[in-house]
């Protein structure tokens, strides 16, 4: 059932299920248990409902990248030549083998693309550039951004916010 476009409803308990994984993704059953009131054994049941739904992907450590000294964010605008089917799998399957870009989105306006890498150093960031990305077949033109600072990082969704309240609950998941 993994990547099924068809799911359950989601309820109250299981929306704070998913806001306890998200805030501590190692949470023991029995204290998930405790926060959201139910046994260990209908918490887990909802959570591996929950993971085979999709609505949890997977379980990661982050890791602190400057302290593993990639010191330098960058956002990095990609315009592509052609937008044929089979140069942008190209495409793709380049940018997924490059290990210093953690994502890539396509996007709207001027650029076809927006990647966000991290490297070691300006050198570092020259050879991603210069050596990988621009060298990429149907790349026409790189734009590069240098982050100054960070005043956000999250890896949360907003599970429920002011937005939310002014619209009334949330509809996820049925047909």
């Amino acid at each position: 059932m993994e990547g099924s476009s068809v799911t359950s409803p989601l309820d109250r308990i299981d929306m704070a299920l998913l806001a306890c994984l998200q805030d501590d993704g190692r949470i023991t059953n029995v204290e998930l248990a405790r926060r959201v009131n139910l046994s260990p054994a209908a918490t887990h049941v909802r959570v591996k409902r929950l993971e085979d739904e999709g609505f949890v992907k997977r379980y990661v450590a982050l890791l602190d990248q400057q302290k593993l000294g990639f010191d330098m964010t960058c956002f990095i605008s990609v315009g592509l030549r052609v937008h044929q089917h089979t140069e942008l799998e190209a495409f793709h399957a380049e940018i997924e083998s490059i290990p210093e870009i953690l994502e890539c989105y396509v996007v709207t306006g001027e650029f076809d693309y927006l990647l966000r890498a991290v490297v070691r150093s300006r050198a570092h960031l020259q050879m991603l550039v210069v050596n990988r990305i621009t060298p990429i077949h149907g790349v026409s033109r790189v734009h590069t951004s240098i982050a100054l600072s960070e005043v956000k990082s999250t890896t949360a969704i907003p599970l429920q916010s002011d937005v939310d309240h002014a619209l009334g609950p949330p509809r996820v998941g049925g047909t």
